[in-house]
């Protein structure tokens, strides 16, 4: 050989063999492609040691497939394409050599030399490119996604503070309530007390004295009719069954007593007795007694003396108490405000009020039934509005509660807090004659541009719903479902799933009909912009 040539090698012929056995090697496996001194190297899973001369000799030895990264012997094995001035890519060692040139190997080390040619610088520019405006989108987007976070820590301190004056604000009513539940009942005891005084009249006392006595009259009344009846039944078969021709003079004159006493006629005079003529009779002869003016007939005392008895004694006496205390009807001998000149009525009536509430607070003039049940009313619907105002703080404080523990809940708002911001925010697309709208966490809709009925997509639901995404990952909130929305002709609910990305807008981008009712919307929003993380994008980029 030409001295001269031999400076054109760059590394010795023993270099070049071992070079040739890193071919297709990752980078983080060359550590492991070194003979030992006994000429084998071992399989990558352990499972055989084989001669180094093995490796790369597109004859596969090993299980794993590990001995030949450059070649396409083994079907379970992998080809690293070094792409100098990209990104380095991992393709099917199978696709090595197969005169195709693979996208992912730029640099054309995949197929011989001259074959595919090497376009990782243009690439690679590309890519740089490409990088800097997602990071710089990143890092503007996650400035504003730290705005949120901010927000969420704002909101909980808020909210906690709201928590806080709930909870002394319902202290204070818990007392008010207390206090007025007191009041109450000692109103309700001197309205009682007021209404046993009137109890006690002799008026009040003489009416519950004949009530009961009326009570018992027709008590004992009923037993008269019944045995009345029965006696009548009595003879009534003996009027009926007796033979004339015994003459027994004591059934005879019981016989006759009993036909002039229910007005019938003589038992020689008919041959038969119709069903009810007895009481039709009797009632016939009571008809024709003379009653004292107001005295109760029969009939009324049947139909209408339950009724009387059951009549409100009480009320009777507050409206005999309110009868008794008004004036006489059409009489003015009292009524003082028809002498006064209309100038001097107001001082009148403001004069006559301000004496009565002194009389009163003196004791010299006591209020009546009515006031104090009006005041007993008054202090129960005060506790009641106490009550229900104490109620509704209460029911105040549970959901500024449930506020706080969903701000940083990753089932929620996320573990950050970052999307509470966006709670309720809605972002409108316009596609063709519709707008289609998404309220973030309520609902969304589909709304015509030119009048008519505007549907509900759904209501929200959840978070990526997907058994593979680990709930607070960054792919979990890359995905929400709306469901349930108004049922389509012939078809199904109305649903929705938005996905969203890094974004330093909250947008929707796209709006698609995959199925029927089915919709799927891709947006974007800062509160997907993760802070860069420690240049880990720099290592994967080979200059």
């Amino acid at each position: 050989m030409v001295p001269w040539l031999l400076l054109l090698l760059p590394l010795p012929l023993p270099g070049l063999a071992t070079t040739d056995k890193l071919y297709g090697v990752h980078p983080n496996l060359i550590s492991k492609y070194v003979p030992s001194k006994s000429g084998l190297w071992k399989c990558l899973d352990g499972s055989k040691a084989i001669p180094w001369k093995f490796v790369n000799d597109d004859s596969c030895d090993c299980p794993d497939g590990s001995d030949e990264p450059g070649t396409s012997a083994c079907s379970n094995s992998t080809f690293y394409c070094w792409n100098e001035g990209h990104v380095g890519a991992i393709i099917p060692s199978s696709r090595v050599r197969d005169g195709l040139c693979e996208p992912q190997c730029c640099d054309g080390s995949d197929e011989l030399p001259g074959v595919c040619p090497n376009v990782c610088k243009e690439l690679g520019e590309s890519y740089r490119k490409k990088l800097a405006e997602d990071r710089k989108l990143q890092k503007t987007g996650s400035k504003i996604r730290s705005t949120y976070i901010a927000f969420a820590h704002k909101e909980r301190k808020r909210l906690e503070g709201v928590v806080e004056t709930l909870s002394q604000e319902i202290d204070v009513k818990e007392k008010e309530v207390e206090r007025l539940r007191d009041i109450a009942e000692r109103t309700e005891s001197i309205s009682q007390t007021a209404l046993e005084h009137k109890q006690k009249s002799p008026l009040y006392q003489s009416l519950i004295t004949h009530h009961n006595a009326l009570k018992s009259l027709q008590r004992e009344h009923k037993k008269h009719l019944e045995r009345e009846k029965a006696l009548g039944n009595i003879l009534d078969a003996l009027r009926t069954g007796y033979n004339p021709n015994y003459q027994d003079m004591a059934v005879l004159e019981a016989v006759r007593g009993w036909e002039e006493l229910a007005g019938l006629s003589h038992i020689g005079a008919t041959e038969e007795v119709k069903e009810g003529e007895i009481e039709e009779k009797v009632e016939a002869v009571e008809a024709t007694e003379d009653l004292e003016p107001g005295t109760w007939t029969a009939e009324q005392l049947n139909d209408e003396l339950d009724a009387l008895l059951e009549a409100d004694h009480v009320s009777l006496l507050l409206e005999h108490e309110e009868h008794i205390q008004s004036p006489a009807e059409g009489s003015i001998l009292y009524d003082l405000t028809l002498y006064l000149p209309d100038s001097i009525l107001p001082h009148y009536e403001s004069f006559k009020d301000t004496l009565a509430s002194w009389l009163h607070t003196l004791g010299i003039i006591r209020g009546d039934l009515d006031s104090a049940a009006a005041d007993s009313s008054r202090a129960h619907q005060a506790l009641t509005d106490a009550e229900t105002e104490l109620d509704r703080v209460k029911n105040e404080r549970t959901t500024a509660e449930g506020d706080i523990a969903e701000i940083f809940n990753i089932h929620g708002f996320g573990a950050d807090g970052e999307w509470k911001k966006l709670d309720g925010t809605c972002l409108e697309k316009e596609v063709g004659d519709y707008t289609y709208e998404v309220c973030l966490f309520n609902e969304a809709k589909q709304k015509p541009n030119h009048g008519g009925q505007t549907f509900s997509l759904g209501k929200y639901d959840s978070w990526n719903p997907s058994p593979d995404v680990k709930p607070g990952e960054p792919e979990y909130y890359r995905k929400q479902v709306y469901k349930h929305g108004a049922r389509c002709w012939n078809g199904p609910e109305r649903s929705v799933v938005l996905l969203l990305t890094c974004g330093i807008e909250n947008a929707i981008l796209t709006v698609e009909e995959l199925e029927k009712c089915e919709y799927q919307l891709t947006g974007t929003t800062p509160a997907l912009c993760l802070p860069l993380d420690g240049g880990k994008e720099n290592s994967r980029e080979e200059l």
